[in-house]
């Protein structure tokens, strides 16, 4: 009796950092059983992959499809970008422990957070359960089309047992609320949760503008909310962390990183936390780096969390446009796409808005267009911002912006690039053997920022035409790194004996479309959705899943827990 599939042909790079070589690779079941010479006589399914590689499926540690998964399977966009596993619960935010009646709360802080809408979060997910163990039950029963695993996250815990007064700057809690808090962990991780996720940013708040429980609080207080990942010896911290003064502005860099680094010796566990350059914070990246790197020294196991790309707000006609507060604009806010655009081709209504945008530059400056008709790009000069397009047609920005979306019939982006903006400052990030890669943020943000798609970027701009690493290392980045580090075992490489989560890439056809909106959101809610060229084939536990980026049908996903 032949194999179940063979992906014959292809040019195998197996995530270890090994040499890629030419050959067949053969699943049976959800394993992979053999890679060389394989007899594909009899088998359920032959892909052909001659030209192509073959890696393992990739590990996006950093998601927030902790809402998305109640209502779409195939995990958007990821699945179009070669994930087949994915971490939910990052940056402290998750929808468990939840008490009754404090749905509304958890959803709303999700909102605020994250720009998932709250009223998607609380319709498209049954909030039948209380603790974090309930929650891994409701997904485990869920149609899953790729794998998935979370965190439980501090600021849902300190919510459950605190309440809204945990988000007040002075509140501490009391020794009983903290081992209230290291229980909930507990319970978690016994329950299979991937780690402890902490929010320190001063960019994540709740609705009524204070920060998220956690911000403010001493360290102290992680080491005994904390301490069941030493006790078990097992699980992931992590974090997003204060870098700033909130008042001053200055640099605490040194400061967040060193409790950090002993929380990360104490418990024996990693701890990953994101990274990123921001111009208001100077060199502040390389500073996170070099302390990561000081600190792993003496015991501890920090892996600052990159992106290989910069993270813009996108601004597009069909949803949020560059051109909202204008006056003119305000009869067609409620229009729908086709509604807007027959606006805009109003002589009279186009010159209005002309005339009110004004001639002032100021953000227009950084912000870019990105054609419909072009491979989306993330690096640009300033030769390229819509304000020098402006003075090259001897324009107003806002006319070039109405041009821009009239020829394109509403189909061109604006990117407006917020962090990482300087790409040798990324080159630094990518390159360092401290850093881990993440931050794809796929599911949150839903209007405002598209990120999902980062895998493919990486591979085609980084790996491809930049060259600053090679294909196996590139490969292993975002494959056996992530899965090792999280704790997935057998996945993340493509070796006898691993779970059969598989991509069949053309490299040299790799790149990405712009963004596009698409309502499919519950209620129609509008989000940015990103697709990929070159990924042929991605297999999810031995199923096909995805053919150049249309689902197959098959829903193989699976729960993982680190209990597994």
């Amino acid at each position: 009796m032949g194999h179940d599939l063979v992906i014959a042909g292809g040019t195998v790079v197996d995530g270890t950092g090994a040499a890629a070589v030419r050959a067949d690779v053969a699943v049976d079941g959800d394993r992979i059983t053999a890679i060389g010479t394989v007899d594909r006589t009899d088998a359920g399914r032959v892909i052909e992959a001659d030209g192509r590689i073959v890696t393992p499926g990739f590990v996006d540690i950093h998601s927030h499809l902790d809402a998305q998964i109640g209502w779409d399977p195939l995990m958007s966009s990821s699945c179009y970008h070669g994930v087949t596993s994915v971490v939910m619960g990052n940056c402290g935010m998750t929808f468990a422990p939840v008490r009754p009646g404090q749905a509304e709360l958890l959803a709303t802080c999700m909102e605020t957070v994250e720009d998932i809408p709250a009223s998607c979060i609380l319709s498209g997910l049954p909030w039948d359960w209380e603790g974090y163990p309930g929650y891994l039950d409701a997904v485990d029963a869920l149609p899953l089309g790729v794998n998935a695993g979370g965190f439980v996250g501090d600021v849902a815990v300190r919510l459950y047992v605190c309440g809204i007064e945990a988000c007040d700057p002075d509140f501490i809690a009391s020794e009983a609320q903290l081992a209230e808090m290291a229980q909930l962990v507990e319970d978690a991780m016994d329950a299979g949760a991937l780690g402890y996720s902490i929010s320190r940013s001063l960019f994540h708040r709740v609705p009524d503008g204070r920060n998220v429980p956690g911000t403010w609080s001493p360290p102290s207080e992680f080491f005994a909310t904390a301490e069941p990942l030493r006790r078990m010896g097992r699980g992931v911290l992590e974090s997003a962390p204060r870098y700033n003064d909130a008042d001053t502005g200055e640099s605490r860099v040194e400061e967040e990183l060193t409790w950090m680094a002993e929380l990360s010796r104490t418990t024996g566990r990693p701890f990953c936390f994101n990274l990123q350059q921001i111009s208001s914070l100077g060199d502040h990246y390389r500073d996170v780096i070099a302390l990561s790197e000081e600190a792993n020294k003496t015991g501890a196991q920090l892996r600052p969390q990159i992106t290989p790309r910069s993270v813009g707000v996108l601004f597009s006609l069909a949803a949020n446009t560059l051109i909202d507060n204008l006056p003119s604009y305000k009869p067609l806010a409620d229009a729908d796409l086709d509604g807007r655009l027959a606006g805009l081709r109003d002589p009279e209504l186009r010159a209005r808005l002309i005339e009110e945008g004004g001639d002032g530059a100021g953000l227009y400056e950084s912000m870019f267009l990105m054609p419909a008709d072009q491979p989306a790009a993330y690096e640009y000069t300033a030769d390229n911002s819509i304000a020098a397009l402006a003075r090259a047609k001897d324009a107003s920005p806002v006319e070039v912006y109405i041009d821009a979306m009239l020829e394109s019939d509403g189909k061109a982006i604006v990117n407006w690039p917020v962090m990482n903006q300087i790409p040798d400052a990324i080159a630094e990030q990518v390159t360092s053997p401290v850093t881990i890669m993440g931050l794809a943020d796929a599911g949150a943000h839903a209007t405002q920022i598209m990120d999902a798609s980062q895998q493919t970027y990486f591979l085609s701009h980084w790996v491809r035409d930049k060259e600053i690493m090679s294909l196996e290392e590139g490969v292993r980045a975002i494959s056996a790194d992530t899965a090792s580090f999280i704790g997935f075992a057998d996945r993340g490489t493509v070796e006898v004996g691993s779970f059969a989560d598989v991509n069949v890439i053309d490299l040299d056809g790799l790149s990405l479309p712009v963004p596009e909106i698409v309502h499919d959101f519950p209620g129609e809610v509008p989000r940015f959705v990103q697709r990929a060229n070159g990924v042929h084939h991605t297999i999810v536990n031995g199923q096909p899943f995805m053919e150049n980026g249309e689902h197959t049908g098959a829903l193989s996903g699976r729960l993982l827990r680190s209990t597994d």
